[in-house]
């Protein structure tokens, strides 16, 4: 991640940040949890310690992973879009072939596309940054490059 800058929702970081305090605080009862299982003797076979330990290396990895995105995190202007051209944070209408499809775009940390969430980064993203209504664009999917016309931009 570095080097990089993360777009994400003020939603996004905030959620970012109450994780990150959540672990923080998971991080202290985990170290209780480790010196309990110690002082029960033999670690090697000890599950408590093992269980503890791997939760450890888990909470550590992920604390250590949300500090990096919140160094490069930077908060998707909402108010940035008033041309109405696709960008970051806006939510969008496409239609093809009959099939309207919404998609809201977001940074690569927040995409879900089961939720209509989609990345700048993704190709369809990338296909749309920019773009207006009643604009054509064409995205390429795994069966060949496809055209899409978009009819809303929010």
């Amino acid at each position: 991640m570095s080097g990089q800058e993360l777009y994400v929702s003020k939603t996004g970081l905030e959620e970012l940040k109450t994780e990150l305090q959540g672990l923080l605080g998971e991080r202290k009862n985990i170290a209780e949890r480790i010196k309990e299982a110690r002082e029960l003797g033999d670690l090697s076979e000890n599950s408590e310690y093992i269980e503890a330990k791997t939760k450890q290396s888990f909470t550590e990895g992920r604390i250590a992973e949300i500090e990096a995105m919140l160094k490069i995190a930077k908060v998707i202007d909402e108010n940035n879009r008033s041309n109405g051209r696709v960008a970051l944070g806006s939510k969008v209408k496409i239609v093809a072939d009959g099939n309207t499809r919404e998609y809201e775009l977001t940074g690569s940390n927040e995409a879900s596309p089961l939720q209509g969430k989609i990345s700048n980064e993704s190709p369809i993203g990338q296909a749309l940054m920019g773009h207006k209504k009643g604009d054509v664009v064409e995205i390429n999917t795994p069966d060949g490059p496809r055209q899409y016309t978009i009819t809303e931009v929010k």
